[in-house]
């Protein structure tokens, strides 16, 4: 039996602009199930007939209009006869995106965003990592979400993504999802991948990001002093619990690994390297660049103490991270440090530490497994104890100039 099909065409009043006009929307319904979009213009509502579902009046305006409204609803009527040659299942979806995307096999955003997922998922532990595939993944879901609320559609045409549509998605992000700037940015700099993917394929001409910038704020990254990490190291805790956080958490802050990187390490990863010094070698979780750290005194120690009480040639008794963080907030309270304590903020400790304390940012970066100096740069604060030192530092170079000063008064 032949499909119930219908178009019609109404004014999304909800989207009303500023100079009071609407934009115009058409409904296409097959069988009860529908689907909707714009056609890319806007009416003074005044002139609309709503029965009609057109423009009323002689203006050249009410010709163009409803010349648009004919010519659509006319192509509408042409895919829907031409899909029913080839799909014995013709749906409304099916008609709105062969008619935006020029065919059957129509580009759309969350199809395509899906199956590089797939790709990204099949790659993990060979050129991507897990967390690179689950902030893809959390990006294709407000996608999905924003989507279906602002367009009530499952999915949209590459073509129909245009500047209004990426704004309006950041204000989703901000708003509706409640993310902060940063956040929003790395989901909308994942979006933009995709879009550009669309661009190399030839499935759009114009880069709709174009005269879109995407803006990272710099945040200055919270770090412990040396005082407050010697505070936690000499600190005597009640339960075997907080003393194995604890010593987990100082091991890296003198090595600056991240969290999984020393969940990850085993007996193999502590080597004898050139120097004939035991140096920590592996290759980070997130981003599989090697790192290489010299073995400090004190996380050799901390190894010395756990060495040969583990399973699985494991070195250090790591929990999980949120147990982890967790224990780290009690740490904190009791030692008196007034910081939101997590595990990453070892590893901001060590970056900074070690740049005031004169390490070279390239072997500092090096260390920390970065693929760009630019993000070790972020840790590159001044101190006011580095100030301190440099500035002590030049007054003993310009000592003998005040002296000379003070001879020839």
């Amino acid at each position: 039996m032949r499909s119930t099909f219908r178009v019609l065409f109404f004014l999304k009043r909800d989207k009303t602009k500023a100079n009071g006009h609407t934009p115009i929307f058409c409904r296409i319904t097959i069988d009860k199930q529908e689907a909707r979009f714009g056609i890319k213009k806007d009416v003074d509502p005044a002139i609309w007939e709503v029965k009609a579902g057109r423009a009323v009046g002689r203006t050249s305006e009410v010709v163009e209009i409803n010349s648009i409204i004919d010519k659509t609803k006319s192509a509408l009527f042409n895919v829907y006869n031409e899909l029913l040659l080839s799909d014995a299942n013709v749906t409304a979806e099916k008609v709105k995106n062969y008619f935006l995307g020029g065919t059957t096999n129509a580009h759309n955003l969350l199809e395509q965003f899906t199956r590089h997922n797939e790709d990204v998922e099949r790659l993990i532990g060979i050129s991507k990592s897990k967390a690179t595939y689950q902030k893809y993944e959390v990006t294709r879901k407000h996608l999905c979400n924003f989507i279906k609320e602002r367009y009530n559609l499952s999915d949209i045409s590459f073509k129909e993504i245009n500047h209004q549509f990426i704004t309006d998605f950041e204000v989703y992000l901000l708003t509706t999802c409640g993310c902060n700037a940063n956040t929003t940015a790395k989901f909308m700099q994942f979006f933009k991948r995709i879009v550009i993917i669309a661009k190399y394929n030839g499935w759009i001409k114009a880069d709709p990001f174009a005269n879109y910038r995407i803006r990272i704020k710099k945040v200055d990254r919270g770090y412990l002093t040396q005082e407050e990490v010697e505070s936690i190291i000499e600190k005597r805790f009640p339960t075997k619990r907080l003393e194995q956080v604890r010593d987990i958490f100082v091991f890296s802050c003198f090595c600056g690994l991240a969290y999984i990187d020393v969940k990850k390490l085993r007996k193999e990863n502590i080597r004898t390297s050139f120097d004939g010094n035991l140096w920590i070698i592996g290759k980070r979780e997130k981003t599989d660049v090697t790192f290489s750290i010299p073995l400090l005194d004190i996380p050799k120690r901390i190894l010395e103490k756990y060495e040969g009480t583990l399973p699985d040639n494991r070195i250090l008794p790591v929990p999980s991270n949120q147990k982890m963080n967790a224990y780290l907030k009690e740490i904190g309270a009791l030692c008196g440090i007034d910081k939101e304590i997590s595990f990453h903020l070892a590893r901001h400790t060590f970056a900074t530490l070690t740049l005031s304390k004169g390490v070279s940012i390239e072997s500092v970066s090096k260390m920390l497994g970065h693929t760009n100096i630019r993000t070790t740069q972020i840790y590159a604060r001044i101190t006011d104890s580095k100030i301190s030192h440099d500035m002590n530092a030049f007054a003993g170079k310009v000592k003998s100039m005040g002296e000379k000063l003070a001879v020839n008064q």
